[in-house]
């Protein structure tokens, strides 16, 4: 039985400041870190700070210094934090190589879990999600490709409980896979997945049928690629031309309430190649089917964009782009460089890499977002560095941690979703084990506010299962944690 609650909410007036203001420091020397693969944030200590991931072990002292933990127990390797097992600490699943498990001790250290080996030993990117709402988090894994030889399913492994998993699904048609990201883009309570696919392949949005499996509805809710005429084959696959997906983001893009989805196309200068998409979520009204806003959008053309992702880094309560690149130079003799954009909030967005001081970074697939240091804003990973917000001028800003209970819902808290309403804007995150290609931003909830003229606001959680939850009088530039009751 759902466990529903009226639905109230604080209504104000929400003030933004748009202007831009010069604010990132490249701060990896002071902080002492350097590491360039994918980056995953977590606070696996539960100290407060949250620490990071990237093929090495990272601890977060205070947000004044990062530590390489030498000694942890994981053994490299790309990987995405999520607990699951409920006991409260973060675990890790690495999904390179033939995968591999590692169980939280509690003490700064893990224990290799015995897991199934994947079918593929080049995966790029996996995300931690609850298929079944039994509160065990389960695994999805995207297969790739070996060049010219193989092309490997996606794969979800079960969560059986006691550290056992088992292959339930496989994907019935073998395209490569690069990024993975999960939401419940259809309110439905159970969480959805959106597959990045290479090599002009259509994307793969699997829509949870609540019987363990899953329904691919990428064509019918046009998120698959824009077609065209030109057929290509791979592994005996017939499909018509889409784009070089390397990684994909959902997020409410323009604070309606609904999850929206953006594509993150690499793209020869040659016809028949899908650019980068931003898609609109049409909502219930529409079943579910986006619709393209790129065209508004404003993000200029590069051959080689890879992985994006979006955090709200100036606090005025809309989501900004940072989006990689992976050439250094390309077709013509062009400079490709990463890019960050900067939402207004009606699709369109406002390139200020340059002002932020984030320009002419090198080629990367690293990129996620988190409050490294706790001051309310967030900070930047990406080609190796951490980039500190350090701008003053941000506007008010919340930070829910997510609690469930282990009963009704995962302790993580993956999969849920936190609306918080101000005037006729409907301010959305959901908490997620993946964005981009293989990256995981952090998993406790950023919200900005902009001038807002309040001091606290109201929050309905949407747990998955739909359980809902409304919180009131969360105090604004404050971590809270909400636990499933």
């Amino acid at each position: 039985m759902l466990c529903i609650r009226a639905t109230v909410y604080f209504v104000f007036a929400l003030a933004v400041t748009t202007d831009s203001y010069g604010q990132f420091t490249d701060a990896s020397g002071e902080l002492g870190f350097s590491g360039g693969s994918k980056a995953a944030f977590g606070d696996y200590n539960n100290d407060g700070y949250v620490d990071l991931y990237s093929g090495k072990l990272w601890r977060n002292e205070n947000g004044q210094r990062f530590v390489e933990v030498t000694d942890s127990g994981i053994e490299g390797g790309e990987g995405t934090w999520g607990d699951y097992d409920n006991d409260g600490n973060l675990d890790l699943f690495t999904f390179t190589g033939s995968g591999a498990l590692y169980k939280n001790r509690r003490d700064g250290n893990f224990d290799k879990i015995e897991f199934p080996e994947l079918p593929t030993k080049n995966s790029r990117g996996a995300v931690w999600i609850d298929i079944n709402n039994d509160s065990l988090l389960d695994l999805y894994v995207g297969g790739y490709e070996i060049w010219q030889q193989t092309v490997h399913p996606d794969v979800v492994y079960i969560n059986k409980g006691q550290g056992i998993f088992e292959e339930l699904w496989r994907s019935p048609e073998n395209y490569s896979a690069r990024g993975v990201t999960a939401a419940d883009y259809n309110g439905d309570g159970f969480v959805d997945v959106y597959v990045s696919n290479y090599r002009l392949q259509p994307n793969s949005l699997w829509k949870n049928n609540h019987k363990n499996g899953f329904k691919n509805v990428a064509e019918q809710s046009k998120s698959h690629g824009i077609p065209d005429s030109v057929i290509e084959y791979t592994g005996g696959i017939k499909y018509p031309v889409c784009g070089h997906t390397i990684g994909s983001c959902f997020s409410d893009l323009n604070n309606d309430g609904l999850i929206d989805l953006f594509v993150g196309n690499f793209s020869h200068p040659r016809p028949g190649q899908d650019h980068p998409q931003f898609l609109q979520n049409g909502g219930p009204e529409k079943d579910f089917v986006f619709e393209d806003r790129s065209k508004s959008a404003g993000l200029a053309w590069q051959e080689s964009y890879a992985s994006p992702t979006f955090g709200d880094f100036n606090n005025d309560g809309i989501q900004d782009l940072f989006f990689t690149t992976v050439y250094g130079v390309g077709s013509g003799n062009i400079h490709n460089y990463p890019v960050l954009y900067q939402g207004k909030g009606d699709w369109t967005f406002q390139d200020v890499t340059e002002t932020q001081q984030v320009s002419k970074q090198p080629p990367t697939y690293q990129a996620a977002w988190a409050d490294i240091d706790n001051d309310g804003d967030l900070d930047l990973c990406t080609a190796g560095k951490i980039f500190r917000n350090d701008n003053q001028l941000t506007g008010k800003w919340l930070k829910l941690a997510l609690a469930g209970d282990g009963k009704k819902a995962n302790r993580s808290g993956i999969g849920a979703t936190v609306r918080i309403t101000i005037g006729n804007r409907i301010i959305t995150r959901h908490i997620e084990s993946g964005t981009g290609e293989g990256n995981q931003n952090d998993l406790t909830l950023h919200f900005g506010f902009g001038d807002l003229n309040a001091g606290t606001v109201t929050a309905e959680v949407i747990w998955p299962g739909n359980y809902k939850q409304i919180t009131n009088e969360l105090k604004l530039n404050t971590t809270h944690t909400v636990r499933l009751k």
